[in-house]
């Protein structure tokens, strides 16, 4: 790259081209077979590097740096695409991809600004999602939210909005499987009933709740058998 200086310190690009695998990226060229600068498409645009321009040294590591923080925010949104993510989450999936601190901050600061990323809004609807379709209870979700790096005072946030009502029904549909496959006498198969619902997560008094539900409609099955003879 020396070798393409100008008389003022400078270098002339004399060509840009599409990088052939990366399409939204581009390599400009001097004189030299080796690119002074590969740039995503929107840093190209945004510092007007085209042919003929003129790159000063004091340009270049701003260029770069620019560059690399796009880099992280972009393969961040991409990484977003699939479902939403948790702050965390992302941080450690550009760690995977050996980005360095200040980049990963300048992102993830980024994607919260433009409320790409929003833990308090995820925390919301990952508990309402898993109390309905994965029969779990608020202990159980607390636990899974802080996993995924929601911090506690978000995540007793969520759980509080909780409909008590909505637990309920999913403690019961949760008994309801359940009960039909223990053995024992029916007071061995209450007690395994109550201890798998708070494994699950349910609070103790909706795991009992759940339980006598189970039991009066197995007494309504039972009933209604002896009517029909």
């Amino acid at each position: 790259m020396d070798g393409d200086h100008t008389a003022d310190g400078g270098w002339i690009i004399k060509s840009v081209k599409q990088d052939k695998k990366e399409r939204r990226r581009y390599h400009l060229f001097g004189d030299s077979e080796d690119p002074l600068l590969s740039v995503h498409e929107d840093i190209l645009i945004r510092f007007n590097l085209m042919k003929g321009r003129l790159l000063m040294e004091s340009e270049l590591d701003e260029i770069r740096t620019e560059d690399e923080r796009y880099r992280a925010y972009a393969l961040a949104v991409y990484y977003l695409g699939a479902k939403p993510r948790t702050r965390k989450q992302i941080e450690q999936y550009l760690k995977r991809k050996q980005f360095e601190e200040m980049n990963i901050g300048y992102a993830l600061d980024r994607l919260e600004s433009e409320h790409i990323v929003d833990d308090e809004q995820y925390a919301h609807q990952f508990a309402a999602q898993r109390l309905k379709s994965g029969l779990k209870g608020r202990h159980w979700i607390k636990q899974e939210l802080q996993q995924l790096g929601i911090s506690q005072e978000l995540a007793g946030e969520a759980l509080r909005t909780l409909n008590g009502e909505a637990e309920l029904a999913s403690a019961n549909a949760a008994a309801g499987k359940k009960w039909r496959s223990l053995k024992g006498t029916p007071k061995e198969r209450k007690q395994k009933l109550i201890v798998f619902l708070l494994r699950r997560g349910f609070p103790g008094d909706i795991a009992r709740e759940a339980v006598k539900s189970v039991e009066s409609e197995e007494e309504e099955d039972a009933f209604g058998m002896d009517e029909g003879f």
